[in-house]
């Protein structure tokens, strides 16, 4: 299981709802890439999975919240969440996140993941 060599910014997206859609960048048994849509007020409600992560904010401004701490993280800053922290956030602006996970989110795939996301 694995994508594509190249990814084309043609690649579709996904509207997951709540003023949140997202377009998978690469994969394989490994890892994943994904870029993620946020509407202003979008929530990715708190939630926890054993896979490792690491986000970018490529634009706008987040609140996260990881293991009860929040911080406001902007373009340019990123967060790093371990293993089966509880973690969630709001977009304050509308905004573009680059997912990265370890290993690949096979929910995703499959279509089993319970969405989080919502609006304000």
């Amino acid at each position: 299981m694995a994508s594509e060599k190249f990814i084309k910014n043609s690649e579709k997206w996904e509207d997951l709802g709540g003023g949140v859609s997202r377009q998978f960048l690469g994969w394989d048994n490994q890892i994943m890439m994904v870029k993620v849509k946020f509407e202003k007020g979008a929530i990715g409600s708190t939630h926890q999975h054993f896979h490792t992560q690491a986000t970018y904010v490529a634009k706008g401004k987040f609140e996260f919240t990881i293991d009860g701490q929040t911080k406001i993280v902007e373009e340019g800053e990123g967060v790093y969440i371990a293993p089966n922290l509880p973690h969630g956030t709001i977009c304050l602006e509308d905004g573009i996140l680059i997912d990265v996970f370890s290993p690949v989110r096979e929910d995703f795939l499959d279509g089993s993941q319970v969405s989080y996301f919502g609006k304000k």
